[in-house]
Parts: structure tokens; C-alpha cells; sequence
């Protein structure tokens, strides 16, 4: 018995050191997806998992949950429709300005049933500055790394002589373009839940490190590969492409409130580094912000607790202003519609 007890003591002390062995700043505690086991009937803390910077403009999220659903994202789904990106406060105020990319593999495809791709949280890596998953329908591995105005996106597609990028602007009024000389894809949004003015748009851009080899717009989820634009209620755009084993594709992404001539400016926020030198300098700032408070604690669970509740306290307000050419600060007044 004393030998259990020994080996027992011994086993534990091995998890501590392990577990301390991680623990290299206070961003480390948090966990984005604590309070994200909710439903109408019950709630655990009705959050998503925030894929951002502090006050960032724009959060990312792994969507679990249909178009216009306030639940985006909820732990006990077991399929993702896109990666979209969100400025939601909570389930109840829903979203505004939102749209999702999302990578398939197959059949060239849009309809968000159709795309989704069954997932498991032991294939799930979570924290504020960089987020993966592998998409088990589609043998693809989703990166995700953020800075404020701008997201860097990396899939690891499979071999395959058909694996595309579906780009989807949501309903309520959209338009996307795609432009192959320029491996990109661009467009707004105006989708939202109220409360806007009427000139309101959330224009994106993204851009490719692969030509294409398809490309189609979708217009009221029919799928036209003689297009390369659609202005609908809900429009989108499929790209493609042939892919190695393993082959990575990268995309960098960034919107604007104001015009796609700063969604543009605001995607330069990413500079040259690569997805694993954006989530450095990501986890950097979070640190930083978060370690502004030490608490002192022997209990793990409190130190998760406490810092990921702050990491929910530091996403908003968020930074609702954009840098111009001139490098002034200007944003979209979501009161008269003018920019300031």
C-alpha cells in the first residue's frame, strides 16, 4: 500500500511540474471556450470562443451555429459551417457586419449543411491569439492568428484535385467579386440585427499565396462558374485549386467599416510575417494586458477562472476606429453614417 501511495504522490507531482512547465505568462490560464456549453434552456456563460486582440475591431469565430443563429458557437455541436468573422457582443444582441470563410474539399459547394464538417475538441486548439481544428469531412487543418483590423488563415488541405475556399457574405444584402489576376477576393456585408444606419457596410478583402484554378459566384445559393461577381440578399464565391499532401494554403484577411480602399490599409497590418509570427506578437499583447494584474493563487482552477473571465473583461469596448493612408485616426459614426 505505502508503494501505491508513493507512486501515487509521485504521478502527481510529475502533472504539477508538467502543468506549471506551460505556464509561461497569464494568457496561458485562459481558456476561450469556458462558458461556451449553452443553449436556450441553460446557459454555462452564452460566450464564443474570440479569436482577437484586446479591443480588437474584429473577432474571429469557429461557427458551429446556422446563419443569424446567436449561438455561433456552442461546445456540444460537433460540426463547424464556416470561420466567421464577428463583432458580437452576446448570443442575445446577435451580430453585426459578420461574414465566413471556410475551406472544403470534393464537391464545389456552399450551402452551409452542405460545407459543414464534423469536428472534435481533441482536435481543437483554443486560446485568444491563435486558433486549429481539423476538419475531419474534409481532411483539412484550419489556422487562425489575429491582429486588430486583420486575421492571417492557413489550411493544410489534403491531396486533391478539388479543394476550394468558400467565401460567404451572409443575407440581408451582399455583393462579392473575385479577382484571379490578383489571387483575391473582395466584398461588403451589411448584414446585422438593427441599429445601423442606412449606408451601412463592412467591406472585406482577402488575398491568396496560390493562383486559382475555379472560381464561381453564388447568387441565392446557386453556384455560376462563368461569374466572378454577385450583388445579391445573399451572395458569395467559391475558389479552387489543386492541392499536395499537406500543401499549405495561405489567405490574409482584413474588413473596413469604411470603403475597401482602407479594408486594403487595414490588411497591412499584418506585414510579412507569417502565421506563426503574428500569434507571437498576439500572445505578447495579451500578456501584457493580462498580466497587469498578478493574483497569487495555488489553486490552478481560480488562476483559470480569474484570467479567463479578464480576457472576456478586454474585448470590449472594442476599437471602433480605422488608420488612413495619412495615418489618422478616422471610424464610421454607426450614428449618422459618416466617417469622422
Amino acid at each position: 500500500m505505502r508503494k501505491k501511495n508513493l507512486l501515487l504522490l509521485g504521478l502527481c507531482f510529475v502533472y504539477l511540474v508538467n502543468v506549471s512547465a506551460l505556464i509561461t505568462g497569464p494568457v496561458d490560464y485562459v481558456s476561450p471556450l469556458v462558458g461556451t456549453q449553452s443553449k436556450h434552456a441553460l446557459s454555462t456563460g452564452n460566450t464564443y470562443p474570440a479569436i482577437a486582440l484586446p479591443w480588437g475591431m474584429n473577432f474571429w469565430v469557429p461557427q458551429t451555429g446556422k446563419m443569424g443563429d446567436g449561438w455561433a458557437y456552442t461546445y456540444d455541436a460537433d460540426k463547424i459551417r464556416g470561420f466567421k468573422q464577428t463583432h458580437q457582443p452576446s448570443p442575445w444582441i446577435n451580430d453585426y457586419g459578420q461574414f465566413a470563410i471556410m475551406p472544403v474539399t470534393g464537391e464545389a459547394v456552399f450551402n452551409q449543411d452542405q460545407r459543414a464538417s464534423w469536428f472534435s475538441h481533441k482536435a481543437e486548439t483554443a486560446t485568444p491569439y491563435y486558433y486549429k481544428v481539423y476538419l475531419a469531412d474534409h481532411d483539412v487543418v484550419t489556422e487562425i492568428a489575429p491582429t486588430e483590423r486583420a486575421a492571417a488563415f492557413r489550411f493544410t488541405f489534403p491531396e486533391n484535385d478539388h479543394s476550394y475556399v468558400v467565401v460567404d457574405a451572409f443575407d440581408k444584402g451582399s455583393f462579392v467579386k473575385v479577382i484571379p489576376s490578383e489571387n483575391k477576393i473582395i466584398g461588403y456585408t451589411t448584414k446585422n440585427s438593427g441599429g445601423v444606419p442606412a449606408n451601412f457596410k463592412n467591406y472585406f478583402v482577402l488575398v491568396f499565396d496560390k493562383p486559382f484554378t475555379y472560381t464561381a459566384a453564388v447568387a441565392s445559393g446557386v453556384i455560376d462558374t462563368n461569374k466572378l461577381e454577385a450583388t445579391d440578399n445573399h451572395a458569395g464565391a467559391l475558389i479552387g485549386f489543386k492541392t499536395r499532401k499537406g500543401e499549405q494554403v495561405n489567405v490574409r484577411v482584413a474588413s473596413s467599416f469604411i470603403s475597401p480602399e482602407q479594408a486594403e490599409l487595414n490588411l497591412k497590418e499584418l506585414g510579412t510575417d507569417n502565421i506563426e509570427q503574428i500569434a507571437a506578437k498576439g500572445r505578447k499583447v495579451w500578456n501584457d494586458v493580462l498580466g497587469r494584474i498578478e493574483v497569487k493563487d495555488d489553486d490552478i482552477d481560480h488562476l483559470r477562472t480569474f484570467y479567463s473571465c479578464l480576457y472576456r473583461s478586454v474585448l470590449f469596448p472594442r476599437s471602433f476606429y480605422e488608420i488612413d493612408a495619412k495615418g489618422d485616426v478616422m471610424h464610421y459614426s454607426p450614428y449618422n453614417g459618416e466617417v469622422l
